[in-house]
């Protein structure tokens, strides 16, 4: 398998997600790019953020540093399909400073038709990478070969289609990894301890994606007060 030089700068390795939405403590775009400085000192090699604002702010606070962007945005009719829903979605994001686009790329209707027809348009109109964020080994395949650049397991559990796992959906991982997807497959959704992104590592994922273990205090706090109360 060959990858662009921005994924192959990710094997083996961990990308932080620094996003916190507008009922969070710590929202804001200049908050977000503190994060992600504080996440480069800790050893992450990418970066992933959520909404143009803050994909600017941390592409100038960390620009070495590979930045995948999205932008959550409901729209009426399609509110399930909210990572980076429309192409002028993507467009906004890619024009904040994001390397690689993430969308969902579920088999759901899209607002714009489907996945596919929307990573197609994206690559067509930014020329950035597409991170095609998935459920199932079906939508997987089907955003390959509409183009998508590599894949994320980031909707498993979050969808009708998909296993409601506590932890990671590492069987999606093993079966994308080792059932022959000519792209690389990222680890994202659950992962809350070291031990779970190493095992997401050895069960084959190309880089693990973890986002509220380290950036999402509320998160850790509940985790650390059902533990200590219940």
């Amino acid at each position: 398998m060959s990858a662009d030089p921005l994924l192959a700068a990710l094997r083996g390795r961990m990308v932080v997600s620094c996003q916190a939405l507008e009922d969070e403590p710590l929202f804001g775009a200049g908050i977000m790019a503190k994060m992600a400085v504080a996440a480069r000192a800790g050893g992450a090699a990418g970066i992933r953020a959520n909404t143009p604002d803050d994909v600017a702010a941390i592409r100038a606070a960390v620009p070495d540093l590979p930045l995948i962007g999205l932008w959550k945005v409901s729209v009426p009719g399609f509110e399930e399909v909210y990572i980076t829903p429309r192409l002028r979605d993507a467009v906004a994001v890619a024009e904040a400073g994001a390397d690689l686009i993430a969308l969902d790329a579920t088999l759901r209707p899209h607002p714009e038709g489907s996945a596919a027809d929307l990573i197609r348009a994206v690559r067509a109109a930014t020329g950035r990478l597409v991170l095609a964020d998935v459920d199932t080994e079906a939508a997987a395949w089907e955003a390959v070969a509409a183009g998508a650049d590599a894949v994320s397991t980031t909707l498993s559990g979050y969808t009708p289609e998909s296993p409601r796992w506590p932890g990671p959906d590492l069987e999606l991982v093993a079966r994308l990894a080792g059932g022959g997807l000519p792209a690389p497959v990222l680890a994202e959704g659950r992962i809350h301890t070291p031990e779970q992104a190493r095992a997401a590592l050895d069960a084959g994922a190309w880089a693990v994606v973890v986002g509220g273990a380290i950036t999402r205090p509320a998160q850790i706090a509940r985790r650390f007060a059902a533990a200590v109360e219940g």
